[in-house]
């Protein structure tokens, strides 16, 4: 089984179809023009189905760059 890390990285190539494995590590919401609340909410939707969790309205605030959500998902899941 992949990797938490991959397997965040198809997650957001599910949302963000025209970024590159490579690039996205690094991209956050003020990198990424499409990258609005919709987007927020489907990245979450795929996070959540993705790693078996349940992410509750407050922690949203979270989801703003590739790096918090690997941290948020890593001290969820137990991996990093």
């Amino acid at each position: 089984m992949p990797d938490m890390r991959s397997r965040l990285v198809e997650c957001f190539r599910a949302v963000f179809t025209d970024l590159s494995n490579e690039a996205i590590p690094d991209v956050s919401m003020n990198s990424v023009a499409n990258w609005d609340s919709l987007a927020t909410i489907t990245l979450v939707s795929v996070v959540q189905e993705e790693f078996g969790l349940q992410i509750e309205p407050e922690d949203l605030g979270q989801f703003v760059a590739f790096d918090r959500i690997r941290e948020y998902v890593a001290c969820r899941v137990g991996a990093s």
